[in-house]
């Protein structure tokens, strides 16, 4: 696949340039090391980072805490802050507040579907990367573990003295040794894969034919999760909270803010990283039983985001009566983009596409980061950033970033002083976007280069009846400062210019893959 995508271009390079290497004009990075993506070296907002985090350290005399919100299949538009909430029948008032106290990430990406988004974030590496490229379902087994190679920020931080944990939604892996407290975390509960595990053994309206056909239910049946799995680093797996039907499943979110509220108390005084990770909103949706109705739209996936919004500001309120604010970064993210395929148990976006494809709306996300005191309040940025970043910044806060492997290449980019800086900048100069084993697309500055395109042919099917082909011509484009929806490519009429450094950048981007070669876990298309 990837030799058939660098033919095709090869070809639009000899289009569009006769020599593409001569766009060193437009590049922006340097090479700080040949496995490491190349930044953008922003040196007087670096100053400004190492002294705030020195001064940190001085006073709290410990490296700081982390804490992820990762939501599942949260729609950029989702969030009051970002023209939903309320306007959209469910008021997030506590992740608005994180935004206005801290820095709002406009474009902040992430890959198509859970799987690879999640890989991606605890790995640093583009999922084709580690062979983690697409959603791993009930009953899917792989023919190399993926975690024999990689190694996961969690691992890493261990040798600084940090706790970590992952509590909630993995999907990364559920076999013999790829659980996350099997791949360097010292401690796990969650789903090991995904909420309509569960449900599609629950639900007998929705999934009549296997729950009423005795063949093959017996036979799927076999596939069902006990419930909620629970381990320590080094022990085995246990069920910590088992799931026999939907008052059960209603409970997991609560149960998921009481680990992690557990763990943040158990480990207050000492450096913690902490992914708590929602199975809201994930399709067939339920909320807790006190949330039922709660939204002011009543539908289930809006009292869904209600619910999880109070569990984030639940968590906080936990941060601040410890008095751990002032010493943790705090990040809220969502894995992808919204799933329009199951309307209307579905998140919101303003833009094309939805989960699945490469489309703004598979694959911009929130992004808000909040520390007291260590970053100003009220700022908003459009200038890129992605999940693998959050691989990154947590190596750099924990001073491990010499820990990195040689023989992988990171396409994580440390963008600790992007968020310390007041009015910091970006160190990315382009975003890869990946659909499975298929490059799709790019994203640099304000301009979306498409080389293949998702062709949705019935409403909100992104995932259920959409095509993907190879663009024509010249690769589609749009500047989305004034096309935000990616309604009508313009690339030849006003982007030859920027066409020749794009192709060089995605050059540049595969060739790494021939120096460092990519993992084939076996889980085909």
């Amino acid at each position: 696949m990837i030799k058939r995508i660098a033919f095709t271009l090869l070809a639009f390079s000899l289009i569009w340039s006769a020599n593409a290497q001569e766009i060193s004009v437009f590049d922006e990075t340097v090479v700080v090391k040949d496995n490491l993506e190349p930044i953008i070296p922003r040196p007087e907002q670096e100053k400004i980072a190492n002294q705030k985090l020195a001064d940190l350290e001085a006073k709290t005399g410990q490296k700081p805490n982390i804490l992820i919100f990762l939501v599942d299949d949260l729609g950029w538009g989702d969030i009051g802050v970002n023209g939903g909430g309320v306007a959209v029948g469910a008021p997030t008032p506590h992740i608005d507040k994180l935004a206005h106290q801290g820095k709002r990430f406009t474009s902040f990406y992430s890959t198509p579907t859970c799987t690879s988004s999640r890989a991606m974030m605890v790995t640093g590496r583009q999922p084709i990367r580690s062979g983690l490229t697409r959603p791993l379902l009930s009953g899917d087994k792989v023919t190399t573990n993926p975690w024999d190679v990689e190694v996961t920020n969690a691992e890493l931080l261990a040798s600084a003295g940090y706790k970590s944990a992952l509590i909630g939604k993995w999907h990364v892996g559920e076999g013999e040794n790829m659980l996350p407290h099997e791949v360097g975390f010292d401690y796990y509960y969650g789903l090991p894969a995904v909420q309509s595990d569960y449900t599609q053994f629950l639900v007998e309206r929705q999934y009549s034919d296997m729950i009423n056909n005795k063949e093959l239910h017996d036979k799927a049946f076999q596939l069902q999760p006990e419930g909620l799995i629970k381990g320590k680093k080094g022990g085995p797996r246990e069920v910590g909270f088992e799931i026999k039907n939907l008052d059960d499943l209603r409970q997991i979110d609560e149960k998921l803010k009481d680990e992690s509220i557990k763990f943040i108390n158990e480990n207050a005084d000492n450096p913690f990283f902490l992914i708590h990770s929602f199975t809201a909103i994930h399709n067939d949706t339920y909320c807790g039983e006190d949330y039922i109705g709660k939204s002011p739209a009543a539908m289930p996936v809006k009292d869904a985001i209600v619910e999880m919004d109070d569990i984030v500001g639940e968590i906080m309120d936990v941060l601040d009566e410890k008095g751990l604010l002032e010493n943790t970064l705090v990040f809220f993210t969502s894995d992808n983009g919204a799933n329009e395929d199951v309307f209307p148990d579905a998140g919101y976006h303003p833009w094309r596409g939805g989960k699945g494809t490469t489309w703004e709306g598979g694959v911009r996300v929130p992004g808000i980061a909040y520390w007291k005191g260590m970053i100003e309040p009220g700022q908003e940025t459009n200038e890129l950033i992605d999940l693998s970043d959050l691989y990154m910044i947590p190596l750099r806060l924990g001073g491990v970033m010499d820990k990195l492997p040689d023989n992988l290449y990171f396409d994580g980019i440390d963008q600790t002083s992007y968020l310390l800086a007041e009015n910091g900048r970006s160190l990315r100069q382009v975003v890869f976007l990946w659909n499975s084993t298929d490059f799709c697309a790019l994203r640099w500055k304000d301009y979306k280069v498409h080389f293949q395109v998702f062709d949705v042919t019935e409403t909100r099917r992104n995932i259920d009846a959409s095509t993907l082909s190879k663009t024509g011509t010249a690769p589609w484009v749009y500047n989305l400062n004034v096309d935000p929806k990616e309604m009508a490519s313009e690339g030849h009429r006003y982007f030859e210019w920027g066409m020749p450094a794009a192709l060089a950048f995605y050059k540049r981007h595969i060739a790494t893959m021939q120096k460092y070669p990519n993992t084939d876990i076996g889980l085909g298309f």
